[in-house]
């Protein structure tokens, strides 16, 4: 185990409860009572861990007990959508502070787009300040492709000029603070896993919104493949599609039939215009048979393709998030698809199911991620 990992681990277990001192961290992770030492100075002197006051004993020294503090150290966080962002900051804890929804519009271009950044992260912060939160780092979750080493954007459909766009260097020159950028889909698979799968170590994590992502866990490890690709599903070509023409310059991508906007353009040609997201979940939720039917398409189109990869890569639980997860009727057109398409031994024990953490998901990954690697000693993931 990394020393980047162990120190996440040991603050994941404490944070659970399942870990209150050095002794039991020794017991739960095996390692040897002089790494877990080493691993619980850095943290304490990173302000990540507090050892304080005494726990039972167990026939010796009266261990002394370990807790997040309540003051500690934040990350800002971005979850972006490409005409909407949800800003907050999170702590080591899990727990997110501050979240509020905001409009922009990624499509106008990469210089503006940082520039409102900078402006909601500065307010941000000020107001963590002022509370007494140490800010560490920033975690962006980007809706489309990113180089996470390089922290640059790669060709995202639907928004020119962002190709090769340096955002971390950008965003951390301009704020003087560490930044992570990572793919939303990927970040909302490790806010998940983390705070509320721990114990899965393989992942399925779909979000479904005004488009289609998803992000996988292999191995209790965030998995985006060669090029920072993996787990992009909105663009495998479905035959109810047809020759429909995507935003990726191809032709019959699920997107393009089974995402919120496709739905919205639907509904739209069919004489009913709705505004948003919102709208459509509320037409679904009151049992609008049209918003229905095409809801309930979305999903078995998003479980024919999602079949295939349960197939393949054989995961313990595939997880619903994005603003449609909320439409049941979505959701059980997915499960109905894979356990009609998937092999009985792929579905066995396979849970089927939307995310624990909501809406809070690309938040907690991308908060997590950005404190992990301010960590001393912390690796590249």
């Amino acid at each position: 185990m990394t020393d980047s990992a162990s120190n996440q681990q040991i603050l994941r277990m404490v944070t659970s409860g399942t870990a209150s001192s050095r002794a039991d961290l020794v017991r739960e992770l095996g390692l040897a009572a002089s790494t877990v030492s080493l691993r619980v100075q850095e943290l304490v002197a990173a302000g990540l861990l507090t050892e304080s006051g005494e726990g039972a004993s167990r026939g010796g020294r009266r261990p002394r007990l370990l807790r997040i503090p309540e003051q500690g150290g934040v990350a800002l966080t971005a979850d972006l959508g490409s005409h909407h962002g949800r800003l907050a900051a999170v702590s080591a804890d899990g727990t997110v502070r501050d979240a509020a929804d905001h409009s922009h519009d990624l499509t106008a271009g990469p210089e503006q787009a940082a520039d409102w950044l900078v402006e909601r992260l500065t307010v941000l912060a000020d107001r963590q300040r002022a509370a007494g939160r140490t800010v560490r780092s920033v975690g962006i979750a980007f809706p489309g492709p990113v180089d996470v080493r390089a922290g640059r954007v790669l060709t995202p459909s639907r928004m020119p000029g962002w190709h090769n766009f340096p955002l971390r260097d950008v965003l951390a020159d301009r704020l003087g603070l560490p930044v992570v950028v990572d793919n939303d889909a990927t970040l909302m698979a490790v806010g998940e896993h983390q705070s509320a799968r721990p114990e899965l170590q393989h992942l399925v994590v779909v979000k479904a919104g005004r488009g289609i992502g998803c992000g996988v866990i292999s191995a209790g490890r965030p998995h985006r493949g060669a090029n920072g690709c993996a787990g992009d599903i909105s663009h495998v070509r479905v035959e109810a599609a047809e020759d429909r023409p995507c935003s990726c310059g191809n032709i019959g991508c699920l997107e393009t039939v089974a995402s919120g906007a496709a739905v919205l353009r639907e509904l739209a040609r069919g004489g009913t215009p709705v505004d948003g997201t919102a709208e459509l979940l509320r037409l679904v939720t009151d049992g609008d048979p049209q918003a229905t039917t095409l809801v309930r398409a979305a999903g078995r189109h998003i479980g024919t393709v999602l079949s295939v990869v349960v197939n393949f890569f054989n995961p313990q639980a595939v997880v619903l998030g994005g603003a449609l997860a909320s439409a049941e009727p979505l959701v059980a057109a997915v499960r109905g698809v894979l356990y009609e398409r998937c092999l009985p031994m792929a579905t066995a024990g396979l849970e089927i199911t939307t995310t624990v953490s909501g809406r809070d998901a690309g938040l907690l990954g991308a908060g997590l991620t950005a404190l992990r690697d301010s960590l001393p000693y912390a690796e590249a993931p």
